[in-house]
C-alpha cells in the first residue's frame, strides 16, 4: 500500500486502503486539480503539520460534499524539503491520522492539495495565481516569527532591512513575498482578495497587515512602487487582514501512528528530519478536538467553511474567544504543567494528568481561578470548553506533547497567560487577588525551574528563552537546596510589569511568591511537598 496517485485510481489499491480502514476522497481529484490550476481561489502559505492536519483536511470535507470544486495551493516559505520530501514524492496526498483519547485512529487520506510549490522556485507561478481575479484568499501558518520584521529590541531585523531597501521582484522574506504578490495583483487590476492568517497567536490579523504594509510603506518611500498601491492595501473593503484564532494540538509524528501505519500495510511512512529540523511524515497525527474562529471579512468570498465547523464571526468576538482560550481556559493550564512537568521529572503532558496533585493543580487554576474572569465569547461555553481540555485534551495519552516543549519561551508567555487574570482579579469589585493560590505557585515554580535543578536536585535542561540569560543572572547565588540562599533576588523580577503586567507586590501576591519559592528551596522534594501543602490549604 503506497500513498500516492495509484491508491485513487487502482481498483486493488482502493480496496487495500479501504480494508485497512482509511476513508478515500470521494471526489475526483485529478479534475479537482486541473479546475484549480485553471481558476484558483485559496493560496496557503505554510505546508507543515498543522496545514495538513487541520486546514487542509477542513477544504478535503467540502470537496467531498459538493460544497467546493477547487482545491488549495500549498506554498512552503520555509523549509522546502517539505515540498520535495513529503509532498511530491506522494502525489500531494496526506494521511490525516486523528488521535482519540481511547487509542483509536481516525484515518483520512486528504487529496485537496492541487498543487504544491516552493517559494524559492515558484514566484512566477504564485504572481500568476495573484493575478488570477478567481483567487478568495490567502492563508497562513507560517508561526508567530514569520511575520516580525523587528528584534526583540525593536529593530529592523537585516533580512527585512533589506526587503525593504530592494524592489519587490527581489522579495525574499515571506512577508515581503506576500507584499509583492498583492503588488502584481494590484497591476493586474487590484481585484480584492483576503489575506488569514491563521497562526496560534493573538491579533494575527493585525500582525500581519501591519508587516505588510511595513514592507510596502518602505517600497513607496523608495520609490519602488506608488501612493496608489498603499491606498489599495489599506483598504479592508479590497484587501482583507482578517483576525482569527486557531486551536488544535498537532504534535510531531508519532512512533505509536507509524506503527500502527504500517502494521495495516501502508509504506515508507518514515518520518523525514529536514536539515532545518522540521519533523514531517507523510501522515499528520492531531488530536481530534479543533477550533478555527474566523472573521468574516472577504471582500472576494469564501470557501463555505461553517459547513466544515469553522466559525466565522466579527472582530471583538475572534479577541474574544482568543483571550478566553489563552488566559483561562487552556494555555495557563498547559504552562503550568509544563513548568512542574519539567521540575518533577515528566516527559509527557498526558501522563502529568494521571498525578493527583498536577491534575489538582490545573483543576483549580481553571475552574477555580481562570472561570471567574473568563472572557465568553458567545459563540461556544468557556466552562464547557475547559472541560473538554481537561477531561479529554490534556489527558489523552496518545497525543505525544512534552512538557520540555511548552517551557518554551516561558518569559513571553507569562504575562498573558497569568498576568491578564491578575490584573482581571484586581479591577473586579467582588473578588480579592490574594484569594489566588494556584497561580502564585506556579509562578514561584518557575523561578524555580530557572535554576536548572530539577525536585531530585539532579541538573536539567531548561528549554529556550529570549530572557534566559538575564533571568538566570538576576537569580545568581540561590541554590535549590538552601532557603537561606535567598535573599531577595526575585524581588525586582515580581515587580516588573513588563514581565507580568501588573507589579505582583501591589497585587498582594509578591510576598506569597517568594515564601513559596523559598518552601521550594527546602532540598530533595521541596517542589513537590510545596505543591501538595498549597493545594491542601
Amino acid at each position: 500500500m503506497k500513498l500516492n496517485g495509484r491508491a485513487l485510481s487502482d481498483p486493488a489499491q482502493r480496496r487495500d486502503w479501504i480494508s485497512a480502514g482509511v476513508s478515500l476522497p470521494s471526489y475526483d481529484v485529478a479534475a479537482m486539480s486541473e479546475r484549480t490550476a485553471l481558476n484558483p481561489a485559496w493560496l496557503h502559505f505554510g505546508a507543515g503539520n498543522l496545514f495538513r492536519s487541520f486546514i487542509a483536511r477542513l477544504n478535503h470535507s467540502l470537496l467531498g460534499r459538493g460544497l467546493a470544486d477547487s482545491g488549495i495551493i500549498a506554498v512552503e516559505t520555509f523549509d522546502y524539503e517539505i515540498i520535495d520530501r513529503i509532498y511530491h514524492p506522494f502525489d500531494n496526498l496526506a494521511l490525516s491520522v486523528g488521535m482519540a483519547a481511547d487509542g483509536s485512529l481516525e484515518l483520512d487520506m486528504v487529496a485537496s492539495v492541487a498543487e504544491a510549490i516552493r517559494a524559492d522556485k515558484g514566484t512566477d507561478r504564485l504572481a500568476e495565481i495573484f493575478r488570477s481575479t478567481s483567487l478568495q484568499m490567502a492563508s497562513f501558518t507560517i508561526t508567530e516569527k514569520g511575520y516580525a520584521l523587528t528584534d526583540m529590541k525593536g529593530k529592523l531585523t537585516a533580512a527585512a532591512r533589506e526587503d525593504m531597501a530592494s524592489p519587490p521582484e527581489n522579495a525574499k522574506g515571506v512577508m515581503a513575498l506576500a507584499a509583492r504578490l498583492l503588488w502584481e495583483r494590484f497591476k493586474s487590476g487590484g481585484a480584492p482578495v483576503a489575506m488569514v492568517s491563521m497562526d496560534n497567536c493573538s491579533h494575527n490579523g493585525e500582525k500581519l497587515r501591519g508587516a505588510v504594509l511595513g514592507i510596502a510603506e518602505a517600497w513607496r518611500k523608495s520609490g519602488f512602487v506608488g501612493d496608489n498601491f498603499v491606498s489599495w492595501l489599506t483598504d479592508e473593503n479590497r484587501v482583507s487582514f482578517p483576525w482569527s484564532m486557531i486551536d488544535k494540538i498537532t504534535p510531531r509524528p508519532s512512533k505509536t501512528v507509524y506503527d500502527a501505519l504500517t502494521g495495516l500495510g501502508a509504506e515508507d511512512m518514515e518520518t523525514v528530519v529536514t536539515s532545518r529540523g522540521t519533523y514531517i511524515a507523510p501522515f499528520a497525527n492531531a488530536e481530534i478536538p479543533q477550533y478555527l474562529v474566523i472573521e468574516d471579512r472577504f471582500p472576494a468570498g469564501r470557501p463555505k467553511l461553517e459547513s466544515a465547523g469553522v466559525y466565522f464571526t466579527d472582530r471583538e468576538t475572534v479577541n474574544r474567544t482568543e483571550t478566553m482560550k489563552v488566559c483561562a481556559c487552556l494555555n495557563p493550564l498547559h504552562t503550568s504543567l509544563a513548568i512542574f512537568g519539567c521540575l518533577l521529572g515528566y516527559n509527557g503532558i498526558a501522563s502529568e494528568m494521571s498525578d493527583p496533585l498536577l491534575k489538582g493543580l490545573v483543576e483549580r487554576i481553571g475552574y477555580s481561578e481562570g472561570l471567574p474572569v473568563a472572557v465568553d465569547p458567545g459563540i461556544f461555553s468557556p466552562r464547557d470548553f475547559l472541560r473538554e481540555v481537561l477531561e479529554e485534551r490534556l489527558p489523552n495519552p496518545y497525543i505525544p506533547d512534552t512538557p520540555q516543549r511548552i517551557a518554551t519561551d516561558t518569559s513571553q508567555k507569562i504575562i498573558i497567560r497569568y498576568g491578564e487574570t491578575i490584573k482581571a482579579y484586581m479591577a473586579h469589585p467582588d473578588l480579592d487577588t490574594t484569594a489566588l493560590t494556584a497561580i502564585p505557585l506556579v509562578i514561584a515554580a518557575w523561578f524555580r525551574y530557572l535554576l536548572g535543578i530539577d525536585d531530585d536536585l539532579r541538573p536539567m535542561e531548561i528549554s529556550g528563552d529570549p530572557l534566559l540569560p538575564e533571568l538566570q543572572k538576576g537569580l545568581d547565588g540561590i541554590d535549590p537546596g538552601s532557603p537561606g540562599s535567598y535573599r531577595g533576588q526575585l524581588k525586582p523580577f515580581l515587580s516588573n510589569k513588563g514581565l507580568f503586567a501588573v507589579d505582583l507586590f501591589e497585587a498582594g501576591l509578591g510576598e506569597r511568591i517568594e515564601n513559596l519559592f523559598v518552601g521550594m528551596l527546602d532540598g530533595k522534594g521541596a517542589v513537590r511537598r510545596t505543591l501538595e501543602d498549597t493545594l491542601a490549604s
